[in-house]
């Protein structure tokens, strides 16, 4: 594991400086090298390291200009430990992400994501499931009528991993064209809706240096569904869309996407 995360208090905010700072910190052995930091205008939060010349070029989301300079160390860290196949501390990660989950840095994620990204989605009606029909009466019987979201369709593909997918930036819900079919479950379609509507009610929460999708009040709202369980088995047969939770339900991805 790498060496706990160490901030000077009269550290510079010059990112090149950040990164030299961490270099050194994690990489004493190594010779100097020039860092190279430019903060693009990307619709999406993610970051990019890789080796240019004698140098280290990084490219960062400018969304993350607002990053305190604890928080971009952090951010140093997590990228120079993947340039160089080393594992992060937990520190550096729970740092980083308590950085990008603030309050202040959600509302420029989302808003970056609806100025300069578009959500392409398609009609509720499908031709087996009326999901608009479905949202409401879920809406009703589940939460008083209190989830709002400004569209929910069927998407415009038919993948089988991502069935369902809850996208708080343009407040849609979106539901797996490949399940409105005749042979398809009703109650297999109720549950992934209702599962995207909780995702509105009990937003992701951080536990130290994870990101919690499905937090401990969303699982336990989630078995209030009455047939959870006959919901479960469907899912667990493997014929609707094998690890669909783990890939649909974390695809929020704008939190904090690394790419070496």
């Amino acid at each position: 594991m790498n060496p706990q995360l160490y901030l000077p208090f009269e550290a510079s905010d010059a990112p090149e400086e950040v990164f030299a700072r961490v270099f050194h910190r994690l990489y004493k052995r190594m010779p100097a090298t020039a860092f190279k930091v430019r903060y693009c205008d990307w619709a999406q939060v993610r970051s990019t390291v890789r080796k240019q010349g004698a140098g280290i070029e990084v490219e960062i989301s400018d969304i993350l200009r607002g990053l305190s300079p604890m928080a971009l160390e952090a951010l140093a860290e997590i990228l120079l430990s993947r340039l160089f196949a080393r594992r992060p501390s937990r520190e550096a990660r729970a740092c980083y992400l308590a950085g990008i989950m603030s309050p202040a840095m959600r509302l420029r994620i989302n808003e970056a994501r609806r100025t300069r990204g578009f959500k392409r989605i398609g009609s509720s009606r499908g031709r087996r499931f009326d999901l608009g029909e479905i949202f409401d009466r879920l809406n009703r019987g589940y939460f008083q009528g209190t989830v709002e979201v400004k569209q929910i369709g069927w998407s415009l593909g038919r993948s089988r991993t991502i069935l369902g997918h809850h996208d708080p930036a343009h407040e849609t819900i979106t539901i797996s064209r490949s399940l409105d079919k005749p042979s398809t479950p009703h109650v297999l379609v109720e549950f992934i809706v209702f599962h995207e509507m909780l995702h509105v009610r009990h937003p992701v929460e951080r536990n130290h240096h994870r990101r919690l999708i499905h937090p401990p009040a969303f699982r336990a709202a989630e078995k209030q569904f009455v047939h959870y369980e006959e919901a479960q088995k469907l899912l667990k047969s493997g014929k609707w869309g094998a690890g669909w939770e783990g890939r649909g339900g974390a695809v929020e991805r704008e939190d904090g996407a690394l790419r070496g």
